[in-house]
C-alpha cells in the first residue's frame, strides 16, 4: 500500500497531465497508461531540449501513442520503481542525477543514474 502512497502526488498529477490531454487513461498491471490525445502535442514540449515520447509520473505513463507506450513500456516501468522508492522526491533526485552527470562532463539524460538503471530494461540497452 506504501508503494502506491508515497508516490501519489506525483501519479495524481499524472492523471490530470492526462485529462486535460484529453488521452484515455487504462490500467494495466500496477500502473495507468495514457496515450493519445493531446499528448503528442504535449510531450516533446516539456523535455528540455529533448523530445520525449513517454513519461512516467508516478504510477500514470503518458505515451505519444500506442506503439511507443509499448516500445518504451519496460523503460518507463523502471521509473515506476524508482517513484515507489524516491515518493514525491523523484523529480528533485532525477533533477540532481541530471545536474551530476552534466557535471561528469557526461549527457544530463544518458548519463543520469535513473536514466541508466532503465536503459537497461531496453532490448538493446
Amino acid at each position: 500500500m506504501l508503494r502506491h502512497l508515497w508516490p501519489s502526488p506525483l501519479s495524481l498529477f499524472g492523471i490530470l497531465v492526462a485529462v486535460a490531454c484529453r488521452a484515455p487513461l487504462r490500467r494495466r498491471d500496477h500502473t495507468l497508461e495514457a496515450c493519445g490525445g493531446g499528448l503528442p502535442r504535449f510531450l516533446p514540449r516539456i523535455g528540455f531540449g529533448m523530445r520525449p515520447a513517454a513519461i512516467t509520473l508516478g504510477h500514470v505513463i503518458l505515451a505519444v501513442d500506442h506503439a511507443t507506450l509499448d516500445q518504451w513500456r519496460a523503460h518507463e516501468r523502471v521509473h515506476v520503481a524508482q517513484a515507489e522508492r524516491w515518493g514525491p522526491l523523484f523529480p528533485l533526485a532525477y533533477a540532481m542525477a541530471s545536474a551530476a552527470a552534466w557535471g561528469r562532463g557526461d549527457d544530463p539524460y544518458l548519463g543520469n543514474y535513473f536514466e541508466r538503471a532503465a536503459q537497461q530494461s531496453q532490448p538493446n540497452g
